[in-house]
């Protein structure tokens, strides 16, 4: 059986700010590198052979942190499928900035709603599709095989993951708050 360490960025610099990030690419803050340092150091006794992050430079940094303990690790894959949820029109705005424009409802729905989305963003329903793409091609790929794979993801792509393995609910997937300190391990 290969098993999976699945863990978020450390914070950004838009997460510091409170702005809706998405597909924008936002550097990691000194705190965020402390924390991509903290994983490391709770995965250093791990076996890790494959790592896998996205383009954003926020995961592939904190990936980096990780893999110093980590020789073994011979391949890092991109691979977008569990990129940030995109916001859209309201990528690059605060929270403050969208509350005051739009309203707490409306704030709230394109925040944490299942099946909203912004103008050219995407709903938690969409990014749910392609992690599930991205979860059957790596067991299909991986499972079985006796690796350790590291995941340096995002926080909404992590929830739909979670939900996915977990086989949790729509209402405790969208509740949930991702940390930048821990790390999820499942077995495929």
């Amino acid at each position: 059986m290969s098993t999976i360490y699945l863990f978020r960025h450390g914070q950004s610099e838009y997460n510091l700010s409170k702005t809706f990030t998405g597909w924008l690419d936002a550097k990691l803050t000194p705190l965020g590198i402390e924390q991509a340092k903290n994983l490391g150091l709770m995965l250093k006794d791990k076996q890790i052979n494959l790592a896998i992050t996205t383009r954003l430079s926020r995961a592939a940094d904190t990936l980096k942190e990780v893999l110093v303990f980590h020789p073994e690790c011979q391949e890092t894959i991109i691979d977008d499928r569990v990129i940030e949820r995109s916001y859209g029109d309201i990528a690059g705005h605060t929270h403050a900035e969208i509350l005051e424009k739009y309203g707490q409802e409306q704030f709230d729905k394109w925040h944490r709603g299942w099946a909203d989305k912004t103008n050219n963003g995407e709903s938690f329903a969409d990014v749910e599709i392609r992690v599930q793409s991205f979860i059957t091609d790596l067991k299909a790929q991986y499972g079985g095989q006796n690796l350790g794979i590291a995941i340096s993801a995002h926080g909404n792509s992590i929830r739909l993951f979670r939900k996915i393995m977990e086989n949790a609910t729509i209402e405790d997937t969208v509740s949930w708050t991702i940390p930048y300190d821990q790390y999820f391990e499942y077995q495929i």
